[in-house]
């Protein structure tokens, strides 16, 4: 049977971040061979690398999964074509061929020339509008029945990250886990980056678990919010509830938090603490009426940061201010990702990996857990820029805010 056979062309800093000799390995694992055409090699730190090859595979279909490993490492299939596309068969369903995007910057060749893709997020299609010469990716039950949908690989280019060359916590390719990482470094250059964004107008996403609030970190992640170290703010009903029992009654899950005892009663807080919020309408009322006078959800409403609450099977009440419609929450989540350029993810896995799942790939990204595999999970999902550091969550933000200068 003769092979079938692509020509692919890698560029950029493709040999210092391994972009080059991982696509060998996954043409070589694949059971594919590859003959190098040609390769130039940047000489100096700002000079780009260049290869050229031929890639073969026994058959059609191994010869498109391998394009797609590829494609998310930058190669682009050596074709004068434009991007292929079909129409969606019915709304919120793709052609079986569809494209899957990645959270790099991609684009795609349009009438000859190469556009940007728009909302770049992995895990979702990308389509076509002729008329306005324009691409986005859109969520697959977003797709309207009729709409032009990018097949196949042709026609599309992908943008890795280059690996930074300084010496600092989010150089590319640096998420590695260990808890016997030196922290206060970590921490000290994670407040520099905090600072910096701040300084520069970037927007920072906090992604809050509850055990914030149990662990004592509340105070200091409160403190962010009001210094300014914190623009959106997502978590789920559970954060928001203890925070109001903490704040109402100075209690988490009915333990004392300056005692760490037990509180006779106390395993009704919560669900007083949720009846008192919704008997006032929602969290921003509860703020006006003085029942919330400290805490997250009272800095939160104060600095009028975008806030999203996720809600869950689970959950107790929910508070009003939480949303139970989970493609609504997938939406506003979108919306307030926009422009992020910093963020941190402390002690919530299923929030982490939605958020993440969210954040294109240049947005660098901080995730915090005493269990190495919720930081490891967030990678293995797909956002592999990610930095690890586990600890928990009160040492974390206690010693965030002391490198911050927070005096108070």
């Amino acid at each position: 049977m003769k092979p079938i056979s692509e020509e692919i062309t890698l560029e950029g800093h493709i040999i210092d971040s391994w972009n080059l000799p991982r696509a060998w390995d996954r043409i070589m694992d694949s059971g594919g061979e590859f003959e190098l055409i040609e390769i130039r090699v940047g000489k100096q730190k700002e000079e780009t690398s260049f290869a050229h090859m031929k890639v073969f595979t026994d058959t059609v279909a191994a010869m498109a999964l391998l394009l797609e490993a590829l494609t998310e490492l930058g190669a682009v299939v050596v074709s004068p074509d434009d991007v292929k596309t079909e129409a969606a068969p019915r709304d919120g369903a793709l052609p079986d061929d569809f494209y899957s995007s990645t959270n790099m910057p991609t684009q795609v060749r349009l009438d000859g020339r190469w556009v940007q893709v728009a909302n770049t997020e992995m895990d979702l299609a990308i389509v076509i509008d002729r008329a306005a010469g324009a691409a986005a990716m859109i969520p697959m039950t977003e797709v309207k029945q009729g709409a032009a949908v990018v097949v196949g690989h042709s026609g599309i280019r992908v943008q890795p990250l280059a690996r930074s060359r300084d010496k600092e916590i989010f150089s590319f390719m640096n998420a590695d886990v260990s808890s016997e990482r030196p922290k206060r470094l970590a921490i000290s250059q994670i407040a520099r980056e905090m600072q910096e964004t701040k300084a520069r107008g970037g927007k920072i996403l906090f992604v809050a678990g509850p055990a914030i609030v149990h662990s004592g970190a509340a105070p200091a992640l409160a403190k962010l919010i009001r210094n300014g170290y914190v623009n959106v703010l997502f978590g789920g009903n559970a954060i928001a509830v203890h925070d109001c029992e903490a704040a109402i009654f100075g209690t988490s899950l009915g333990v004392a938090l300056t005692t760490g005892q037990p509180v006779e009663g106390g395993h009704r807080h919560h669900m007083r603490a949720i009846n008192r919020i919704r008997r006032a309408g929602s969290l921003r009322e509860a703020v006006a009426q003085g029942i919330l006078t400290s805490g997250i959800m009272y800095e939160a409403v104060r600095a009028n940061i975008e806030m999203v609450l996720a809600g869950s099977v689970r959950d107790d009440g929910p508070l009003p201010d939480v949303v139970t419609d989970m493609m609504e929450v997938q939406k506003k989540m979108r919306a307030a990702v926009q422009g992020v350029e910093l963020a941190l993810m402390v002690s919530t896995m299923l929030h982490s990996i939605a958020t993440g799942n969210m954040l294109p790939a240049w947005v660098k990204t901080v995730a915090v857990d005493i269990n190495p595999a919720v930081v490891t999970k967030l990678a293995d999902r797909g956002t592999f820029q990610a930095v690890g550091l586990v600890t928990d969550a009160e040492l974390f933000l206690r010693e965030l805010a002391e490198e911050l200068e927070i005096k108070e």
